[in-house]
Parts: C-alpha cells; structure tokens; sequence
C-alpha cells in the first residue's frame, strides 16, 4: 500500500494539471468532447486498446495484464454542470456558465493517475483492467448510454469500482463502505395549471401559485409518512418558477426537483405516491397538474 501511494505522490504534478486543466474547461454532459480527446491521448500513449465515442463522448480502454480474466472495470464521470463559477482561482472555468462543481475534473485526474499507476505494473497484474470514462452523469442517463453502447460487455466485467470526491472530509481521507453508497437519483418537473387573473380580485382566477405550495407542503410527507423509518429517501423541490408580474396571478406555475432512494421497492413506492399526491391537491385546489413523462415517472 505504501508503494502506491509513494507512486501516486510523485505523480500528484501531472494530477493536479490535469484536474486544473479540465476545471478551467468545464464541459456539459454529452458535450465532453475536449475532456474525451484529452483521455484519449493519455490512454493511448499508454498503450491502451481505447474506444471513444461510447454513448457519443465516452471512453474505453483496456489495459491486459498476463492473463485475460478476471476483469475488472473502474469508471469515472466526466460532465460539468450549468454553474456560474464565482471565485477567484487562477484555474476558474473559462466556460461562462459551465463549472465543475460536482468534482467530476478531479475524478478524471484520479483515474488517468491510477491509469499510470496500474500501467507501471502491468507485468504483474492477473486480469484485465477497463477503465470507463462516461459523459453525462448529471441527471441526463450517461451510465444508461454507455450500457445500451456494450460497455458491460467484450469483456464482461467481473467485479466494478467507482468513487466520488467528498469535500466535507478533510484531506486524505478515504471512506470505503459495504453496501450502498451513492443513492438512486430522479428528476421530476411538475407543471401546476390555474387560471391567471388580477392579484386583488383572486376570485375571478383559479390561483396555481397556493395550488403549488400546498404540494410542495404534502410532498414531504411521502418521506415521513410513507416510507419505513429503517429506509432511507430523500424528496426534495429545488425551483419554483411562476409569474413576473407583482400584482398578477400567473396561469401555471412549474416545479422541479429530486427523489433519492438506496432500495427499489422504496423508489416504487415514492413514484405511486408522488403522483397520487401531486395530482390529488392539484385537482383539490386548482386544476390539472401534469408530470411529463421525461421525469422518469
């Protein structure tokens, strides 16, 4: 253990370059196309068998020790998010809008360092290595993509890794876990549709805006009234979007946000009561609220 991590020290120049050369370059999910090029050359200089252009940006490669099997694939997302960065590092993304704030650089700097770790050692490794580079892992299904490409497939791995930084942890520190550890996250968008009218004369409108915060309210429920206490969820709604006008009750008003669950069943459950819920108060206090199939419900 010691050795590697004398190795990984003494590459710690060529990480950070690279986790600060890609956090200057954010790239959006799908759209990674720097990122991937970048990996591309890295892996091939090592002498990897690569294949690029997995679920449109990914990247594969194979490292083969002495023997074919047993294969083990390590993965690593790529994606930005749509953030406004606003500090002042010298290495601050240069992309208005795009920031690495998920700290997908750093897991691409880990990855091409460990690349070079494992490649020092090739000679003595029993099994192939695959190491997976996947786009879009930031609510736009990358992981699903790069499956239904063949990544689990030609060689079929046996066992899997991944990781994620963690900045609340101070640093080196290293957190392995048995079970799960990063949850199963959705998206949902919710569009709640009244009827716009005068803000002083409410009853001649059909108000979306109270519709909303009663569903807002009920919705957290599911998690304290729904889901054994032993589970684990979390439903939570990040946007609230309706109206501009301060004296004008808007038609519709739109909702977004998140459900994480660890347990499949627990998931069904929260989506069977998500949209009981959404639909019940919406149609017992405005009207229709409709949940677009895109939101994974």
């Amino acid at each position: 253990m010691e050795s590697f991590l004398s190795e990984a020290q003494d590459l710690f120049n060529f990480t950070q370059h690279v986790r600060r050369d890609l956090h200057r370059h954010p790239e959006l999910g799908f759209h990674e196309v720097r990122t991937a090029a970048i990996i591309a050359k890295e892996l091939n200089e090592l002498g990897f068998e690569i294949r690029t252009s997995v679920a449109e940006t990914g990247v594969v490669g194979l490292m083969k020790g002495k023997e074919s099997a047993p294969v083990v694939l390590v993965r690593f997302d790529m994606d930005a998010l749509p953030i406004l960065e606003e500090t002042d590092v010298s290495y601050a993304s240069v992309n208005n809008g795009v920031m690495h704030a998920c700290g997908h650089d750093g897991h691409v700097a880990i990855g091409l360092t460990l690349a070079k770790i494992l490649n020092n050692r090739r000679q003595e490794l029993n099994g192939t290595v695959k190491f997976v580079f996947q786009p879009a892992e930031e609510g736009l299904g990358g992981a699903k993509r790069m499956v239904d490409d063949g990544v689990l497939e030609d060689p079929k791995p046996d066992v899997c890794f991944a990781l994620h930084l963690w900045n609340e942890q101070s640093v080196g520190w290293l957190g392995i876990s048995e079970g799960p550890v990063m949850s199963a996250s959705d998206e949902f968008r919710i569009r709640v549709i009244g009827k716009g009218g005068h803000a002083a004369a409410p009853h001649y409108s059909i108000d979306p805006v109270l519709a909303s915060a009663q569903v807002i309210n009920t919705l957290q429920s599911i998690v304290a009234r729904n889901v054994p206490p032993l589970d684990s969820a979390v439903v939570t709604v990040t946007g609230v979007h309706g109206g501009e006008a301060f004296n004008v009750i808007p038609p519709e008003v739109n909702l977004n946000g998140t459900i994480r669950t660890f347990d499949p069943a627990v998931r069904d459950q929260i989506l069977i009561r998500f949209r009981e819920l959404v639909t019940g108060v919406a149609k017992s206090t405005c009207g229709p609220a409709s949940i677009p199939r895109s939101s994974g419900f």
